[in-house]
């Protein structure tokens, strides 16, 4: 099973993405957000396959979030 963490300030976006991906086999949304600061909360507890990550968001934005992301797998 590919575990997948989606991060989007928008729900709509999310609920849009959940429906395209409940079809697909192996594939499976365990976790969404919609901000950089919960999805960094999430990354230190649990490990994902994929990260669908929103470039433009509040706070932090996708590029800084990434960076953030990369800092915390480095250290796992």
């Amino acid at each position: 099973m590919i575990k997948i963490l989606m991060i989007d300030d928008h729900l709509i976006v999310r609920q849009g993405i959940k429906r395209m991906l409940d079809d697909v086999p192996d594939m499976k949304i365990t976790n969404e957000v919609s901000s950089g600061k919960e999805a960094l909360e999430l990354i230190k507890k649990n490990s994902y396959d994929v990260i669908l990550l929103d470039i433009s968001m509040p706070e932090l934005n996708g590029f800084q979030t990434l960076k953030l992301i990369k800092k915390i797998n480095n250290k796992i």
